[in-house]
């Protein structure tokens, strides 16, 4: 349960102007789509990847990291980080690719694995009724063995040039900005639900706000007096 009367007290110490604009994206965000990167080891990659996520709605990252730690640079991410919900797969002794799919499939979605596979479904082709999560993996190596076993679906952006694979950063940019536009103008149920909305709210709230630890002690102190 989200404390509404706490948001509303939080309210106090932000700007509207802030308020508006955490509401007006928040308009925007989806969870019918949703990102996940494996053991990507470049900075600036995982970094823009993020930003993407952010500038096309997208509200949550799962992110494996058996190999790589993952790591957002704040001069390329502008400080997107901020806004996106994290999942982080990195148990020492488990098999985290698995466990991210195990974690979507539980949560309804279709593992879309990226890939140039010659069975890979064309980007303009793709059905976007489903939710979908859709996996990136690095240029060379791709998506492990343990992604492609278990994907429900392949897809590919159309290349007509003689270079075979794109950056994963760019990847991922072309392949949320068509998703992006297809989906808002579809009559697909995409959008957060009110208590998502809420629950992001807050914890956007939060961290906007200087000195929060104290004004939210302050505030259960008050709650406490009251009660």
């Amino acid at each position: 349960m989200v404390d509404h009367k706490f948001i509303e007290y939080l309210e106090d110490f932000v700007t509207d102007k802030r308020k508006n604009l955490f509401k007006k994206v928040l308009n925007d965000r989806t969870r019918h789509f949703t990102v996940a990167i494996e053991d990507i080891f470049q900075p600036h990659n995982s970094s823009a990847i993020v930003r993407s996520c952010d500038i096309f709605g997208i509200q949550d990252l799962h992110v494996i990291e058996s190999k790589y730690e993952f790591y957002a640079s704040n001069q390329v991410a502008k400080g997107a980080q901020k806004w996106i919900d994290f999942s982080l797969y990195n148990k020492q002794d488990a098999n985290n690719t698995l466990a991210c799919i195990d974690d979507l499939k539980s949560k309804g979605y279709q593992i879309i694995a990226t890939t140039p596979h010659n069975e890979s479904c064309y980007l303009q082709d793709f059905d976007i009724s489903k939710k979908s999560a859709f996996f990136f993996g690095v240029e060379k190596q791709g998506l492990s063995e343990h992604v492609m076993n278990n994907a429900d679906g392949f897809l590919k952006i159309p290349m007509v040039g003689f270079t075979e694979s794109l950056n994963i950063s760019v990847a991922v940019a072309i392949i949320l900005q068509s998703l992006n536009d297809r989906l808002k103008k579809s009559d697909i149920d995409w959008q957060l639900s009110d208590l998502e909305k809420s629950e992001i709210y807050l914890k956007w709230l939060k961290k906007t706000i200087k000195s929060i630890k104290k004004i939210e002690a302050h505030y259960h102190e008050k709650i406490a007096i009251q009660q």
